[in-house]
């Protein structure tokens, strides 16, 4: 029987640097090997901590060849199957690798995968992994459940829109810190908005009516410092720093590793599933646009995930509304 022949393209970088340092490459893949398959990738996301992995601020993996794939996130549809893989041709699957996921085809274990369930759309299934494992992995180690009030700062960003709405869905009451524009979207998900800056101490335990039982610092600023002021138990709260090494956890490739990041995914797709959350996407690249996403990350106040295509239905760029605003005021607050 005649092997399909499969051509992919990725993005790669030969040095430290800015976007501008990705590259297209492509080659023909070979056969999927034992338990492996190979997928056609239709959206994966970019994440912050593969900024700081390009640029050299990272220094977990320093000494990987050169050069260097980009991307942990995607969703697409099998296409060729090694021997004993546990997906059939065609299957929809969402999955997660250390990095390559910024490509048109990859090949990965099958235990990279799960089945994306049929109502998730394909910009939300391939923006879960990074992200929401993250938010899970955290609420997970504080043990967020009923009874608790938990503040979440950068709440609408990728991963704390995330926290904000998987910590409502336990039956906490959630708080959560942003800038002024953001007040509208954070109360169409059921969350507490509560502004930054000067007396935000007091301003929460305003809207809290009770003590603040957790709190976890998206910001990376003076975040322990108001959980201290809001009396947090030390345990029960997480840093900027914590949210790194559970990134970088959620990345390692050893079979533990790895069965941890599935598990957890397999969770967020039977979440997305059952409407526990929703996943806003503040925008849509097509692939080849990879540098121009990168820079839409770079302004930091997207809400919720930026994701790539390699089949969009169109090319045609459109202004956002955000953008809009920001010409017209100067910027954003955080």
């Amino acid at each position: 029987m005649k092997t399909k022949v499969i051509q992919s393209r990725w993005f790669e970088y030969d040095h430290y640097g800015d976007a501008d340092v990705l590259h297209e490459r492509t080659e023909v893949l070979p056969p999927p090997g034992d338990g492996e398959v190979t997928v056609e990738v239709l959206t994966t996301s970019i994440n912050h901590m593969e900024v700081f992995l390009r640029n050299g601020k990272e220094s977990t993996w320093s000494d990987d060849p050169w050069p260097r794939r980009s991307g942990s996130d995607f969703a697409g549809i099998v296409v060729a199957a090694g021997p004993g893989a546990r997906f059939r041709l065609g299957a929809q699957v969402i999955g997660h690798v250390r990095t390559g996921a910024h490509a048109s085809h990859l090949t990965v274990p099958s235990e990279a995968l799960v089945l994306k369930p049929a109502n998730v759309m394909w910009e939300v299934a391939g923006a879960l992994y990074l992200a929401g494992a993250t938010a899970l992995d955290t609420l997970d180690q504080l043990r967020i459940g009923p009874g608790d009030t938990i503040v979440v700062s950068a709440a609408a960003g990728g991963v704390g829109s995330l926290q904000t709405q998987l910590a409502k869905h336990r039956g906490a009451r959630v708080i959560g810190t942003c800038g002024d524009r953001n007040f509208d979207y954070l109360r169409q998900l059921g969350i507490t908005p509560v502004r930054y800056g000067d007396g935000i101490a007091d301003r929460i335990r305003r809207v809290a009516g009770g003590p603040v039982t957790a709190f976890v610092d998206n910001f990376g600023k003076d975040g322990r410092e108001l959980a201290e002021e809001l009396d947090v138990p030390e345990s029960r709260y997480r840093s900027s720093a914590d949210r790194r090494d559970v990134e970088l956890s959620l990345l390692q490739e050893d079979a533990d590793s790895v069965a941890h990041g599935t598990s957890q995914l397999e969770r967020l797709a039977q979440l997305a599933h059952a409407g526990a959350f929703r996943l806003l996407i503040s925008g849509l690249y097509p692939l080849a646009d990879i540098i121009v996403a990168y820079e839409d990350l770079a302004h930091m106040h997207s809400r919720g995930k930026v994701v790539l295509a390699t089949r969009p239905v169109t090319t045609y760029r459109t202004i956002k509304a955000r953008e809009i605003h920001e010409a017209m005021t100067g910027g954003y607050a955080a």
